[in-house]
């Protein structure tokens, strides 16, 4: 504080002066923990002293007098095994070590530490207290070796399988699971020098799987004795050795299976000439068969002979000529013919192999060569109108070319007309020899030869067409058709049969046009209201009655004679009807009138229609125009509606139920 000095009026009368208060300290602070709550860790098996963490507490009193001088003490630790006190405290500065030995993680992994701060220089009686929990993790290390749970394993194995799971490998390590103090490592010491077996470790199990990576042969090994050893991914801790348990022996037994006979030389070539004679003994295409413990038999097939040349002895594999081997075939690719054969053992299963066998054919002059081109066309006059002529041969070299080109004594007439020039080994030119020859096509036999030992030759014949030509050397369109043999007559001759031809067609379809036409007319004639077939007929209408009727009813009378009916103008017969000097005998009905003779009339008719060859295959109206010879039915023209008459219609009755309605019409007396 500054303190003043002043009279009554307030006036100076000393110097200000400087009042020091000081505040005297009490404890009335805990001291505070930093964290509630350490988290630290140490290794086991750490000695004696080995650091392991560090708690702090702060007091807010005077640190410069006891109020404010924290110490720390370890309370209690939970476990306290294998000793009550393994962690001591330093009590100034708060740093925990570890104080004995036998840290185990195995045993106690986590310890829970309680720590004790206290001000007044740890006086307990007066200072003021807090408290805080240390939580130390013992972590691992690799102070545990893997151990076999056994000390033998076995597995077995078919022969020529890889990839296969032979034997699991189970181990026990006692560090921490799915650490690198815990993975396992397996390697093979001895017992497969070939390397036909390696060990996987499975992450989750940490088994060691033995695998086959190298296809093993009964025949050559029928069991693997192997030893192992497993360690881990981390090395052990100082001071540790491994057991004796981390090594183990695995027996793997090779089980014999069915293998195929294999061909020891595949592809196999030969070489030979062509053209060797059906039956030769080419070579022997035999094949092994691996299973040597087996008595079994191997026989030979073909799969593939394109050609079908040769054959396959299926009991030792000779193989000999089924045709003539040409160089020149289709089937040969670069001089190389290519089949294939099957061997197969009578093993359970059968088993079986393939083989190529190639036949290097060697070439020999067995093809005359051939002319080229075949046709060609020159002038009728010499000029340097030429053709060039070559050779084709299907041999190779040296039974090719060069080529000899000369024309055949015979007959005479080719040497006269012709002339060969030589260009060089494989070139020729044709000309004229003479100064003019008629235009036309001229067979020109030339004689080729090649180089081959012995030589071939080959009398070809090219067609030359000679005819006239232009200023400029080529054939002119008139001298091209003279040259092909065909003369103005002839030409004209072929444009006639081509009208003729084309003629006869024209007339063809117009006929065909007119048939189509007459038959849509003939199927017009007939008036849908006079055509009877299939059409419902109505009866019930009877008019005015018959006395306003005025019919001719004589026609329904029998004629004598067939005259009127064989003299009808023609053209008045519809054209449906069958012609009249054609038609069978039909019946005729009896002369004496009965009550079922008008039924058996018409079923005689149509029964005689039916078997009538000369009908139209369509149903049509059947001519019915008169009642048979010696009717007794007079023309009814003479009927009338009257009642008055001496005629008796009783009969009627007779007739049928048909009759009914007009025998109650006329067969009732004067009442009716």
């Amino acid at each position: 504080l500054r303190a003043h000095a002043v009279d009554m009026n307030g006036n100076k009368v000393e110097n200000p002066i400087d009042l020091y208060i000081y505040v005297i300290d009490m404890n009335d602070n805990r001291p505070e923990f930093i964290n509630q709550v350490y988290n630290g860790s140490v290794d086991e098996g750490s000695k004696p002293g080995t650091y392991v963490m560090t708690v702090t507490a702060n007091d807010a009193d005077d640190g410069t007098t006891a109020n404010g001088m924290v110490r720390y003490r370890i309370v209690t630790q939970t476990p306290q095994s294998p000793s009550q006190n393994m962690f001591t405290i330093n009590s100034e500065t708060g740093d925990i070590v570890t104080v004995a030995a036998g840290l185990d993680r195995e045993k106690v992994q986590q310890y829970i530490v309680i720590v004790q701060a206290t001000d007044m220089e740890g006086n307990l009686n007066y200072g003021l207290s807090n408290t805080a929990t240390a939580i130390i993790t013992v972590t691992d290390v690799n102070d545990n070796p893997p151990e076999f749970t056994t000390s033998t394993y076995s597995g077995e194995v078919p022969e020529n399988r890889v990839e296969v799971v032979v034997a699991n490998l189970t181990v026990m390590d006692r560090d921490q699971p799915h650490s690198p103090n815990w993975n396992a490592i397996y390697r093979i010491i001895s017992g497969d020098p070939s390397g036909h077996f390696t060990i996987r470790t499975d992450p989750v199990t940490n088994e060691g799987m033995v695998t086959v990576v190298k296809a093993v042969d009964y025949e050559m090994n029928r069991a693997f004795m192997l030893t192992v050893m497993v360690s881990n991914q981390a090395p052990l801790a100082s001071g540790i050795q491994m057991s004796f348990q981390s090594t183990a022996g695995v027996t793997i037994s090779v089980t014999d299976v069915n293998e195929a006979p294999y061909f020891p030389t595949n592809h196999k070539l030969i070489r030979l000439e062509e053209g060797v004679p059906t039956g030769t003994v080419l070579t022997t295409f035999s094949a092994v068969d691996p299973d040597r413990f087996m008595q079994q038999a191997v026989r030979y097939s073909k799969l593939s002979d394109p050609a079908n040349w040769l054959n396959i002895n299926a009991t030792n594999g000779q193989i000999t000529t089924a045709a003539v081997l040409d160089r020149e075939s289709d089937y040969i690719k670069n001089n190389v013919y290519e089949a294939t054969f099957l061997a197969a053992d009578n093993g359970i299963p059968p088993a079986s192999g393939t083989g190529t066998l190639q036949i290097y054919l060697i070439d020999i002059n067995d093809n005359a060569p051939e002319l080229l081109p075949k046709e060609a066309q020159i002038c009728e006059k010499p000029n340097l109108n030429v053709i060039n002529i070559t050779a084709a041969d299907a041999d190779i070299d040296p039974n090719v070319g060069p080529f000899v080109f000369e024309l055949p004594s015979v007959p005479s007439a080719v040497r006269k007309n012709w002339t060969i020039t030589r260009l060089n080994g494989d070139y020729a030119q044709l000309s004229l020899r003479i100064m003019y020859l008629e235009a036309g096509v001229y067979d020109v036999p030339i004689i080729v030869t090649d180089s081959g030992n012995p030589p071939l030759y080959n009398t070809s014949v090219i067609k030359v067409k000679v005819c006239p030509c232009d200023e400029n050397g080529d054939c002119t369109t008139i001298g091209a058709v003279a040259a092909a043999g065909l003369g103005t007559g002839a030409i004209i001759a072929i444009l006639i049969c081509i009208i003729i031809l084309l003629t006869m067609v024209l007339l063809f379809v117009v006929w065909m046009k007119r048939r189509e036409k007459e038959r849509h007319t003939k199927q017009l004639l007939i008036d849908p209201e006079d055509d009877v077939r299939d059409n419902i007929l109505k009866y019930d209408e009877e008019g005015g009655g018959e006395e306003d009727q005025d019919y001719d009813l004589s026609q329904l009378q029998q004629p004598e004679t067939m005259d009127h009916v064989l003299n009808k103008t023609p053209g008045v017969r519809r054209v449906d009807e069958r012609p009249i000097g054609a038609e069978p005998q039909y019946p005729v009905r009896p002369v004496i009138p009965h009550p079922g003779d008008i039924g058996d009339f018409i079923n005689e008719g149509l029964r005689a229609a039916d078997n009538d060859p000369t009908a139209p295959p369509y149903d049509s109206l059947l001519v019915f125009d008169y009642e048979g010879s010696g009717s007794t039915a007079g023309s009814v023209s003479s009927l009338n509606s009257s009642s008055s008459g001496d005629q008796d219609y009783d009969y009627l009755n007779d007739w049928g139920p048909r009759f009914k309605k007009l025998a109650d019409m006329y067969g009732g007396g004067e009442e009716d």
